[in-house]
């Protein structure tokens, strides 16, 4: 058992964290404010191979590990959660699904220009109707000669705004379980295709999210995504993905938040010494640290397994349950050691704060989460008893 990163990792923490540092962390405060995207922080990350990371190199990719993406990921969710966030979404719940399940054509046309950053894509699974319940899409998709026909809606869809492809979950079928679900390439300028509301959400303001609309939307046949009616496996191994790369973006704030803390405490004074000689402030840095290093644990060995190409349901759930929980809790004490002064915006734990709590939603709640890891436990204690 190594717990040592390779060197090409070390060499690629350093650079991003160099990156956040120089780039993202000083426009941060701005891009919370302006809830504008960043592009011109999108495209320097695509010059370095960050929108493409675990793609093979033959689909211009950066043809990295998924360990290197965590890495990459908490590195930027420190900065900015917005940008951690919209690179994840790029990776994770875009290109993974194509890189798994696209047909070589599609890959051509869609997983390079996504991979090189040249494109933005998004996910479109969720709905008013079916958030946790994924299986109650209600969108429609009929087949009409060479042409798929999609009706109906999408909510809460991060990089809506800006993507220029969508992966789209839609009934195709006339089962009404989840095997009447296909999973779909939808352009931006597809016929029919249009944006909704933009929500306006507590945090993560850099990152879009919106309403999409389809009203008769044409679609090429060939934009089928796998095989008709197998939509929902696309679904579950893409939130699979996705689950550790939001277990790294919550690493990554909690991560910013206890070191903010630590700065914090070792330069306010009070009674005459640094809050940090007190031992109150002592016990939440030094639960913070623990908590966080096990975070980082879970999350480092579920990308493991994953690039092992061994089962990580189970793994990527509880890391990415315990990460979030780790981050709201750090960044609840993070204010509090702060004091007056965190809760103002002059100090960035306040968007710490806000930002956390996403991380414990999206990509199936907390309580989906302990759903899937129980799921696991018990399964495997019935294959046990058979045997």
């Amino acid at each position: 058992m190594d717990f040592q990163l390779t060197e090409e990792q070390k060499l690629l923490q350093d650079m991003v964290r160099d990156f956040a540092k120089n780039e993202i962390e000083p426009k941060a405060e701005e891009i919370d404010r302006t809830g504008e995207f960043p592009r011109d922080i999108i495209n320097k990350l695509a010059e370095l191979g960050l929108m493409g990371i675990e793609v093979p190199t033959e689909w211009d990719g950066a043809g990295m590990d998924t360990i290197s993406y965590v890495i990459a990921i908490e590195e930027l969710s420190s900065a900015s959660a917005a940008v951690g966030v919209i690179v994840s979404v790029q990776n994770s719940l875009v290109e993974a699904p194509l890189l798994k399940f696209a047909t070589d054509q599609q890959k051509e046309k869609y997983l390079k220009p996504l991979a090189r950053g040249e494109m933005i894509g998004c996910f479109g699974l969720t709905e008013a109707g079916a958030g946790t319940d994924a299986a109650s899409v209600k969108t429609k998709a009929v087949l009409k000669g060479d042409k798929w026909i999609l009706n109906g809606s999408k909510l809460f869809i991060t990089n809506g705004k800006e993507a220029d492809i969508a992966i789209v979950f839609a009934r195709s079928e006339d089962d009404p379980t989840y095997r009447g679900i296909s999973a779909f390439i939808v352009p931006k300028d597809a016929p029919g295709f249009s944006l909704g509301k933009e929500e306006e959400k507590l945090g993560i303001h850099g990152s879009s999210t919106m309403e999409l609309i389809f009203e008769d939307c044409e679609i090429p046949r060939e934009n089928l995504l796998g095989e008709r009616g197998k939509g929902f496996k696309v679904a579950m191994y893409t939130l699979d993905c996705g689950r550790i790369g939001i277990a790294a973006q919550a690493l990554g704030i909690a991560r910013a938040a206890y070191e903010a803390s630590v700065n914090f405490a070792k330069e306010r004074e009070q009674f005459g010494q640094p809050i940090a000689k007190f031992q109150a402030i002592q016990w939440m840095i030094a639960d913070m640290a623990t908590e966080i290093d096990a975070a980082r644990l879970l999350t480092y060995r579920s990308a493991w397994l994953k690039q092992a190409g061994l089962p990580y349901n189970q793994e990527s759930a509880m890391a990415k349950l315990f990460s979030a929980e780790v981050a709201q809790r750090t960044v609840v004490n993070a204010v509090q050691i702060h004091g007056g002064y965190g809760y103002t915006k002059d100090y960035p734990v306040e968007r710490y704060y806000r930002d956390a709590k996403i991380t414990a939603i999206y990509e199936g709640t907390n309580e989906v989460q302990r759903i899937v890891i129980a799921n696991n436990i018990f399964r495997d204690i019935l294959k046990k008893k058979k045997s």
